[in-house]
């Protein structure tokens, strides 16, 4: 577990670099990432290179005891390029192109692009190839941020439909996969199926869902194109790419195939503004402080399961950000304590943004570990602490837990382009199971939906909407062989074309559930629904459905609404294992009570209920109490040693204890 920071060089004056880089070493850093954005200061004339000045900054970073993470420029194509290919940039759904002026104004499909992305990677990595400083390279920056996955020119109009004949061979298939006998929209041959544009009314959803695989596939093949030149370069180089929180249009397992890592950018008070889930910000001034523990753990938890292991956090929140919409200073202690919840989440390096404010440009209000004068800000002493914490701490493997819940981008697309409600987001559902399993100190890996599950005790499939006859058949396997299987509203609704089958949902897993789905609603939060579970009544919200059982046993009933009486929730054993139906989308308290009992049940150690903003963390044999309240808890570890800190944890304040999360008692009395 070690430190790093974001450098950019190019903008300071070279008499700095010295005193920069000095003082990052005193503060324990050991990674700088640099040029990310740099193409036309490494390239200021088309084929004229100056990599010079990018050579003495890496030379400086190593000299220091430190090494450099290179990242490929073309995030930012410089002016230049844009006016000698114009068609390079990106086009949206009503034909206006993105202008030069920001950043990933790009196409992830124009060839001329692809070609000049390839020249510039590959003089790069020759030029680097044999520096011993250099680590690793980060690929581009933040893949489709700012709505940019999806682009609608024309190299990405005959892109797609070279990806369509690939997939379907002939244009009958085609029609008769999405169903274009609806609203007479079938197609004599692929030339005219154009890119979903302004329309009437909603896309056609199998037309919109391919499209969206499409523009995903596109920027899993141009990242492709960076990994195959650097690696080809110097085999022993890292390569890896810096994802976001909650982020939709990109598929990260995907991407993570090509990758010996995913990084992703932390930025947990921006993040609790953004998830659906938070209440708004100024109705959870906390979040405002310290962000929301559970969106900024299932991030870490996800892109731990894109890495298949440890992770990087590539950017880490050092101080306020831009207004999004608001940007209050993080609480005192937060840039240490996030820092160590990305350790105890399995980050091998927590790598800052930046090292300095920014003095010009478009991030000028963005904090940083040193303010614009270059005089450390609040974020240094305690990025400084944390680097030292972790080098006291042993070398430890990344997390692994026996409790999965399952990741399907393919089904968040397809419900998003049916959401029936404004309320339905994706990450929401998942993070309302993730909650409750983290609220009881239970290690939770996010993997994705078609993971090999014979290592898991319980499986979450939230919402997994899309379920072919093998995912399917996998899934019923998994039960028999004696798997914890919990499936939620809105699963196995539709085939992986988006139709609806003939029989009723679950569909194919009807015979291993034992019931099928009669109806469904979508509610607006006026409504206040209840169901009845173990006996108790309990809340719900956003979503219904009602439950015809033939061999489940009923375990919930509603309680409201013209479903009173029906059954809500079911289970039924199969083989040597149980699946539960869980036909709403359950508030707080509900779904603490489902996961208590699918992790009783499958005789999985459960903890207390932990107190708000307390979270125990489990790394390779170590717990991080993890304490984002704004008073002190006190901890019972039993027989377990403190690694670092004491039993009574302060407010944003963190310890380390040796023992399992489930033996630890937390009291804020």
């Amino acid at each position: 577990m070690q430190t790093g920071v974001c450098y950019f060089p190019e903008h300071w004056p070279r008499e700095r670099w010295e005193t920069d880089v000095q003082r990052m070493a005193e503060s324990g850093i050991e990674y700088v990432r640099m040029a990310e954005f740099a193409w036309n200061v490494l390239e200021p004339e088309p084929g004229e290179y100056d990599f010079e000045w990018l050579e003495e900054a890496v030379e400086l970073v190593g000299e220091h005891g430190m090494q450099a993470v290179l990242c490929t420029p073309t995030a930012t194509p410089p002016k230049w390029l844009v006016d000698e290919y114009p068609d390079i940039r990106q086009e949206q759904a009503d034909g206006t192109p993105l202008e030069f002026g920001s950043r990933r104004h790009y196409c992830f499909n124009s060839p001329d692009y692809r070609r000049e992305s390839r020249r510039i990677i590959e003089k790069m990595a020759e030029n680097f190839a044999d520096n011993e400083y250099v680590a690793g390279w980060q690929t581009d920056n933040e893949y489709g941020c700012h709505e940019t996955v999806r682009c609608h020119c024309d190299d990405c109009t005959t892109a797609f439909r070279e990806w369509l004949r690939e997939k379907y061979g002939d244009i009958e298939t085609l029609n008769e996969a999405w169903g274009n006998a609806f609203w007479s929209q079938e197609y004599r041959r692929f030339s005219e199926v154009d890119l979903p544009g302004p329309t009437p009314a909603e896309h056609h959803p199998a037309r919109l869902l391919d499209y969206q695989r499409f523009a995903s596939d596109s920027v899993v093949e141009y990242n492709q194109l960076h990994v195959d030149i650097l690696q080809s370069a110097n085999a022993d180089w890292f390569v890896t790419h810096n994802f976001m929180a909650d982020f939709e249009p990109l598929d990260g397992f995907d991407v993570g195939e090509d990758l010996d890592f995913a990084a992703w950018d932390s930025y947990p008070t921006l993040h609790a503004q953004q998830a659906p889930d938070n209440p708004a910000p100024e109705g959870d001034p906390q979040a405002q402080r310290v962000g929301d523990p559970d969106v900024t753990g299932m991030n870490h938890d996800l892109y731990r399961g894109v890495s298949d292991g440890a992770f990087w956090v590539m950017e880490n929140q050092a101080g306020d950000i831009r207004a999004f919409p608001y940007s209050a200073e993080p609480g005192e202690g937060m840039m240490r304590l996030w820092a160590h919840q990305a350790a105890a989440h399995g980050a091998d390096v927590v790598s800052y943004f930046r090292w300095r404010r920014c003095q010009f440009g478009q991030e000028q209000y963005w904090g940083a570990l040193n303010n614009y004068d270059g005089e450390p800000d609040r974020g240094l002493g305690e990025a400084a602490t944390a680097a030292e914490e972790f080098e006291a701490l042993p070398e430890m493997a990344p997390p692994a837990g026996d409790v999965a819940i399952l990741v399907d981008y393919d089904s968040q697309w397809a419900l998003h382009n049916e959401r029936h409600t404004p309320d339905f987001e994706y990450w929401g559902h998942l993070r309302a199971y993730y909650r409750a399993l983290r609220s009881r100190g239970v290690t939770v890996d996010l993997v994705d939906a078609d993971t090999d599950l014979a290592g898991y005790a319980v499986v979450l499939a939230p919402s997994l909407h899309l379920v072919s006859e093998d995912r399917a058949d996998r899934l019923a396997a998994y039960v028999e062989d004696g798997g914890e299987l919990v499936l939620t509203i809105r699963s196995a609704t539709k085939t992986d074309t988006d139709k609806l089958r003939d029989d009723l949902a679950p569909g194919p897993l009807e015979p291993v559930l034992g019931a099928r789905i009669e109806q469904f609603e979508s509610l607006a939060p006026n409504l206040e629904p209840q169901v009845t579970y173990d006996g108790d009544t309990y809340d719900y919200r956003t979503w219904g459905e009602w439950l015809q059982p033939e061999d489940a046993t009923v375990l919930g009933r509603h309680e409201s609404g013209p479903a009173t009486g029906e059954a809500a929730i079911v289970e039924n054993e199969a083989g040597e294992g149980r699946i539960t139906y869980v036909g709403v989308w359950p508030e707080p308290d509900l779904a603490d009570a489902i996961v208590q009992t699918t992790l009783e049940s499958a005789n999985h150690p459960v903890g207390q209920r932990l107190p708000e903003r307390v979270r125990l963390t489990e790394r390779d044999g170590h717990t991080w109490i993890t304490n984002f309240r704004t008073d002190s808890v006190t901890v019972d570890a039993g027989a377990g040693d403190f690694v670092l800190g004491e039993e009574t944890v302060p407010a944003r304040d963190l310890a380390i204890v040796d023992v399992p999360a489930h033996e630890i008692t937390i009291s804020n009395k």
